[in-house]
């Protein structure tokens, strides 16, 4: 190893990283960014070498400029070197297998039932990382990240935004100028967050780079090296090695050709062996090294490659591998390798890992090098690949279609196995995340179909559809669909339900459901009359949800009984043919609200899309989820499911499915956060930008919960603007029926903080008007909490309090105990001003309880501004005021007899949480045990009471 020349003041910063692992505010990735041989590989050498010293496990991985289509070889890299013995009991590392043990991992189409889908692996390699940091911490470094594959870009990209716990620090290095857009993109974000510390690699110093590497030289020649290489490390060495090899001082001009000349001298069985190794990547063993430079003998070999490693050219790496010294190298050897040469060792390589027993995921690689022309046989391995990587790696299937669509002869023969590779490529770019270029795909694809596969057509045309909704032009999939469907009456059946289906959902997102409200019903009749029960689901699921948005709840409740009947008595297969149908059931019963019922079924889509990897359905599902869990007062577990939903949007390249996700995680986060988080406001932000200038359901769900997050933030002008854009103007006439009694609740809060009691009102009776048409419970009691903030303004506490605690139950009753919770602790105050002490108590004591229970620091936070003290009951101990809304809740729970444990499980959070909190209170309360916590607990609770 080369001495370490410089780099102290990055040391320094190094150092401070390792030793704040794992305390909060500290960055869970180092960049370090800077030009070729700049010194980032022997940097990460260093902090390597000294995480080692300091106890902590280190991980190292290095991405390869001719395997940028290896799925996960970066990671699969580095995870070569742990002990995943530790981990044999760990669900977490057989989902994450893929990753550990890169293609040898890959699943086949036909196993791929109970994996998770990618996302799920990538919280599972998060928590393998945890795992193995539990000891004295972990360092995972990953060098040459610019050449990184499609897949370890977008795991690393998850990692930033949801890092793994504990002592766990991700280092990774690149080259600023090489770095792929989307691995920037995630680097800069996790730099706005905090998660990740940039350093960037500047030319070292003259003097300490001649001191260090250079002393035996004259002073002149030594400084005149030095400005050639213009302080570039690894530019200075091969100068010098050259300069001491005899070349003049003004030797070959440029890197490459200092590094080229050293080539030179060898043999030509050395010079093979070189280019072999340069070829062959990962699978320069030993072994393949004799098949694929013609070493007669074993000896032989050895005495070739330990004369290269003498000479500093090849190294030994990881598992008997030979590697050359550095990538530069490598790269330079590869391209002046001969095509012929390369295609042949390739081959070779191909032929040994087929002889092997080699799945074709690990085959792909060398048999898409040794392609130089139609071969139906390597197609065929490239295909099967494609096939093991669509759930896992996308994009490499997706490049390994386009490497047999350009072999595949432009005949008549291959038309239609054209159309189905061409159909295949359009669905892995979509899931991939290249939505223009599906999109475009599929437009030339059904350019040049006729009428002799109308399967196939209707295929295309639908995800064609679905890309252009995906990329927010809903009007374009609605116009493709309706001309399809003009054009060609006399569709199969199968076809007509899926077109159908397709335009509805293109409707609802423009928010016109009414315009296809007659299509929806000729294509569930179309459904009824060939006994296409899936299709029958999908068509009354589609039908319920779009009813509910507009706020005919008896139709929408009539079709999702059906839709209900029809999915719960199909099979997972069946469903796993139209899994959207879950989708839709999902949504209409949560506007429904009827909340177990919506998340049984988004459970039982996630668990089938999951299965069947349908991704694009996926962030649907989770959001409805979110949504669910948020009404029902599970604010962490809404949390999670949000933050997936975002993970998967991001991934899918779609700005509206992304503004959708942001959209409930602002509302999610805005209760989950205390009072005062700004996290909420700036996830509203970024939806409303997601959205950007559409006008579709998505945008103005983003432009609401900007409003809820400004009026909560202290900008109720604001949060008036935003929530009349969201609806069109005064009228709200762009927002569905369905939702919209609760924007005229915030709108009336609004018009009173900004000093409009007249607008208030008039939104206040408009709340009540829409309320009643929708007939819900929910929609009923945003509408007596919009009646209350008057009241409460006018100065009639009485009243609010009656009409506040009228909502409480009515929220109580549609199972909303998030807003039962809020409408309590809005009253709690009123009604002690109102005179009823004890009745304020009581309310209190409900709405902290659901607050604390559930999660939403919100809440909490707001029922600590709001505690009460009923008339006529002592007043707490003073020691016992000193307790925070947690802190008085656990002391409950301690003195009902609760375990940590089972408090930790009741309060969804860690058993450490609740010790670290017990700490707080035995202090506190200044009682030495937990009995004597409990005892304290019960005699005032009983004095409360007397």
């Amino acid at each position: 190893m080369t001495t370490l020349v410089g780099r102290s003041g990055e040391l320094l910063r190094l150092d401070s990283v390792i030793d704040s692992l794992g305390q909060s505010g500290a960055p869970a990735v180092v960049e370090i960014a800077g030009e070729p041989g700049i010194g980032k590989s022997r940097l990460l050498s260093e902090v390597c070498a000294r995480a080692r010293r300091g106890g902590l496990t280190v991980l190292r991985g290095r991405a390869t400029e001719y395997e940028q289509h290896t799925p996960f070889q970066t990671f699969t890299d580095a995870f070569a070197d742990a002990d995943l013995a530790l981990l044999d009991t760990e669900p977490a590392l057989a989902d994450a297998a893929p990753v550990l043990r890169g293609v040898s991992g890959a699943q086949g189409p036909a196993s791929g039932a109970g994996t998770p889908n990618r996302f799920g692996r990538y919280r599972a390699v998060a928590g393998v990382l945890t795992r193995l940091g539990e000891g004295g911490g972990l360092v995972m470094a990953l060098d040459d990240l610019h050449w990184a594959d499609p897949a370890s870009l977008e795991l690393l990209d998850h990692l930033i935004r949801h890092p793994a716990r504990g002592r766990v620090l991700l280092v990774v290095a690149r080259r600023e100028r090489q770095t792929a857009t989307p691995l920037t993109a995630a680097l800069t974000r996790g730099v706005d967050s905090g998660a990740v510390l940039r350093m960037a690699l500047g030319p070292l110093a003259e003097d300490e780079s001649i001191k260090a590497l250079a002393p035996d030289l004259p002073a002149d020649h030594a400084s005149e090296l030095y400005a050639s290489s213009e302080g570039n490390p690894l530019y200075l060495l091969s100068l010098l090695h050259a300069y001491r090899q005899g070349a003049p001082l003004r030797g070959p001009s440029g890197l490459g050709a200092l590094l080229l000349d050293e080539l030179t001298a060898l043999t030509g069985p050395q010079l093979r062996t070189v280019e072999a190794v340069a070829v062959l990547g990962n699978h320069a063993t030993p072994g393949m090294l004799s098949l694929t430079t013609g070493h007669p003998t074993t000896a032989e070999l050895v005495d070739c490659t330990s004369e290269l490693a003498r000479r500093d050219l090849l190294r030994m790496g990881s598992g008997g591998r030979w590697t050359l010294r550095h990538p530069l190298l490598r790269g330079l050897v590869y391209d002046r390798t001969p095509a012929p040469r390369r295609t042949e060792i390739h081959r070779r390589a191909a032929d040994e890992l087929a002889r092997t027993g080699a799945s074709a995921a690990e085959r792909a690689h060398h048999v898409e090098g040794s392609l130089d022309g139609w071969d139906p046989v390597s197609a065929a391995v490239l295909g099967e690949a494609a096939a093991q990587f669509a759930h896992t790696a996308p994009a490499t299937a997706a490049h390994l279609l386009d490497v047999v669509l350009r072999a595949l002869p432009n005949t008549p023969e291959h038309i239609g196995q054209r159309g189905q590779l061409t159909l295949a490529r359009a669905r892995a770019l979509g899931v991939g995340g290249n939505l223009r270029e599906s999109r475009d795909l599929l437009h030339a694809l059904i350019s040049t179909l006729g009428e002799d596969d109308p399967s196939l057509r209707a295929d295309a045309i639908a995800l064609c559809a679905m890309m252009e909704r995906h990329l927010g032009h809903s009007p374009e999939a609605t116009a493709l669909l309706r001309r399809e469907l003009s054009r060609n009456p006399g569709l199969p059946p199968g076809q007509a339900v899926a077109l159908g289906l397709a335009l509805g959902m293109s409707a609802l997102l423009t928010v016109s459901y009414p315009d296809v409200r007659e299509d929806i019903e000729r294509t569930l009749a179309v459904a009824r009359s060939h006994g296409d029960l899936t299709g029958e689901a999908g068509a009354l699921a589609l039908a319920s949800l779009g009813e509910a948005y507009e706020g005919n709840t008896e139709a929408a409740c009539r079709f999702a009984d059906a839709a209900a009947g029809l999915a719960d008595g199909l099979t997972d297969p069946n469903l796993a043919e139209l899994c959207e149908s879950l989708v839709w059931l999902a949504w209409a019963e949560m506007l429904l609200e009827r909340y177990a019922d919506a998340e049984r079924h988004a459970d039982r889509g996630l668990d089938i899309a999951r299965r069947s990897g349908q991704l694009h359905v996926l962030p649907h599902l989770l959001s409805s989820k979110a949504f669910v869990h948020l009404n029902t007062c599970r604010l962490p577990s809404a949390l999670e499911a949000a933050e997936e939903a975002e993970s998967i949007a991001r991934a899918i390249g779609s700005t509206d499915l992304l503004a959708l996700t942001l959209s409930i995680k602002t509302l999610t986060l805005l209760l989950a956060c205390p009072l005062g988080d700004p996290r909420a406001l700036a996830t509203a932000e970024q939806a409303v930008a997601a959205a950007g200038k559409s006008s579709n359901w998505w945008a103005s769900l983003a432009w609401c919960m900007l409003g809820h997050a400004t009026y909560v933030s202290g900008d109720p002008h604001r949060a008036q603007e935003a929530i009349l854009k969201a609806g069109g103007g005064p009228e709200l006439l762009r927002l569905q029926p369905s939702i919209r009694p609760g924007q005229l609740d915030t709108l009336v809060n609004a018009a009173i903080a900004t000093g409009q009691p007249g607008q208030a009102t008039r939104w206040a009776a408009r709340a009540v008007e829409e309320a009643d048409r929708v007939g819900l419970r929910g929609q009923r009691a945003a509408a007596l909490r919009a009646k209350a903030a008057l009241a409460e303004h006018r100065g009639d506490a009485a009243e609010a309090v009656r009409l506040f605690d009228e909502a409480a139950q009515e929220y109580g009753r549609s199972g909303a105990t998030v807003w039962e919770a809020y409408s309590l602790l809005r009253a709690a105050p009123l009604a002690k001003a109102a005179g009823s002490g004890t009745r304020a108590a009581a309310m209190w004591r409900r709405g902290q309880r659901l607050a604390v229970t559930g999660g939403a620091r919100l809440l909490s936070d707001l029922a600590e501004l709001t505690r009460p003290q009923a008339e006529g009951s002592p007043q707490i101990p003073e020691t016992l005021a000193q307790l925070t809304g947690r802190e008085w809740e656990i002391a409950e729970l301690v003195a009902e007899g609760l375990s940590n444990q089972a408090i930790a499980t009741k309060l969804y959070v860690s058993r450490r949480t609740v010790e670290s909190h017990l700490s707080a209170i035995y202090r506190k309360a200044g009682v030495p045990s937990r009995s004597a916590l409990a005892s304290l607990m019960t005699r005032t609770t009983f004095d409360r009471r007397a």
